[in-house]
């Protein structure tokens, strides 16, 4: 795998829900590029950023499909990992909405668009609707999962 992180890097990167969702199911291909993250951000001392509106998704999901138990486990986890949950206020919120109105995207998505285009970080993703933001959004992707 290619060197996502140089030393004297400070790219960033933000967290989509399915990112961390095809982590926490072992999806292959997915959760192989999300560790490679998770680890290069331990030793960089450099979090992985997520919206709070997004971890809400991923826990909801996990719950949903996997049962509480799983989400109380994803939880847990995720208080373990390289990752910051930010949190939403009302210029996020305000910001978020735009997006959403603009170009069409997912109300939960709209949030993590948000937080790369502010934090200008990759966003981690297998989302190809994020196509829609057009170039003032870098996408990091990840391979799209098929049920």
């Amino acid at each position: 795998m290619t060197a996502i992180f140089s030393r004297g890097s400070s790219r960033r990167y933000v967290l989509d829900a399915n990112a961390l969702t095809a982590f926490f199911e072992a999806r292959r291909g997915a959760a192989e590029k999300v560790r490679h993250l998770l680890g290069e951000a331990a030793r960089q001392d450099l979090p992985l950023l997520m919206s709070a509106v997004n971890w809400g998704e991923v826990f909801y999901m996990e719950w949903r499909y996997r049962g509480e138990a799983k989400a109380r486990e994803a939880e847990a986890s995720l208080l373990e990992m390289p990752i910051a949950v930010i949190a939403v206020d009302r210029e996020r919120a305000s910001r978020a909405g735009a997006l959403k109105q603009k170009h069409g995207l997912g109300y939960a998505d709209a949030f993590a668009a948000e937080l790369a285009i502010e934090r200008g970080a990759l966003l981690v993703t297998a989302d190809p609707e994020f196509q829609k933001v057009g170039r003032g959004l870098a996408v990091y992707p990840l391979p799209r999962y098929e049920k």
